[in-house]
């Protein structure tokens, strides 16, 4: 079936203003290269890495329509491939996002696809090898993916659990890219271009992260995020405090522990002494 016959407007998927991305290492590269075969990308790495604007970012730079989702425990096949649905006139199928994707040759996005549950995850099995197919079963169809068609997964290596992780049938259909918190210089350039503050309070903003990072596994689940990092900076340049702001992004949303909020508020008493 056509795009025409889906009345599926393309352009609506494509990302009109370039993401800002600061690359790490050969990650642009490595991206690119699988691309150009298709190949199916797994992208691995902590919250707010900056795991899903790298994925906005390669969908720009190539020019090529981006659908994500955000998976979660609720999400059914269905939610992915599509449904039947009642109207005025009876039922009609509406394609999921795989399916609108696999049809427009548009990269596909799950995201923290470890949260979905895993005979939701199946159904991506053959759009990942040699078949680049994608069985309607309700509706007696096999999609064959357009030749721009990829599919891209991502998620969180530190939330692994015997309940909750991809099978090994499942993270051996993909190639893999790891990500982590940039490094100390990088990471401060990239909150100041994002938010417009100045280096120095960029670098200490990063400091405060680094402190609570080394706490993962002490008392923190996770570290503090890149993103985090972002909205106190942003809330900065809205004129709070920056002791303040730093308490509002940093500290509260990550631990309602005592002791662990006790020390970080005190490496921001400290860093903004």
């Amino acid at each position: 079936m056509s795009n025409k016959d889906q009345n599926i407007d393309i352009e609506q998927y494509k990302i009109s203003d370039e993401p800002y991305y600061e690359p790490t290492g050969n990650e642009v590269a490595l991206y690119e290269a699988a691309y150009a075969a298709r190949m199916p990308v797994m992208v691995k790495g902590p919250t707010g890495c900056g795991k899903s604007r790298f994925i906005e970012h390669m969908a720009w730079k190539l020019g090529k329509p981006l659908i994500t989702v955000a998976c979660n425990e609720d999400m059914t096949a269905s939610d992915l491939v599509g449904r039947y649905l009642l109207d005025a006139n009876g039922t009609r199928w509406l394609d999921g996002p795989l399916t609108t994707a696999a049809r427009i040759g548009a990269i596909c996005y799950l995201d923290e696809v470890v949260e979905a549950r895993q005979d939701t995850t199946v159904v991506i099995h053959p759009l990942t090898d040699h078949r680049r197919t994608l069985p309607l079963d309700k509706k007696g169809e096999l999609v064959e993916a357009h030749p721009d068609f990829q599919l891209v997964i991502s998620y969180n290596p530190g939330y692994q659990s015997l309940m909750k992780d991809l099978k090994q049938s499942t993270k051996q259909r993909f190639t893999g890219l790891d990500f982590d918190y940039p490094d100390t210089s990088v990471e401060a350039e990239i909150i100041a271009k994002e938010t417009g503050i100045d280096n120095e309070l960029s670098a200490k903003l990063v400091k405060i992260a680094h402190a609570a990072r080394h706490l993962k596994g002490h008392g923190l689940d996770e570290g503090i995020s890149t993103r985090l990092l972002v909205y106190a900076a942003t809330l900065i340049n809205n004129g709070i405090d920056a002791k303040e702001a730093c308490h509002m992004a940093l500290v509260t949303p990550i631990t309602d522990d005592k002791d662990i909020r006790d020390t970080l508020v005190h490496s921001i008493d400290s860093i903004f002494a």
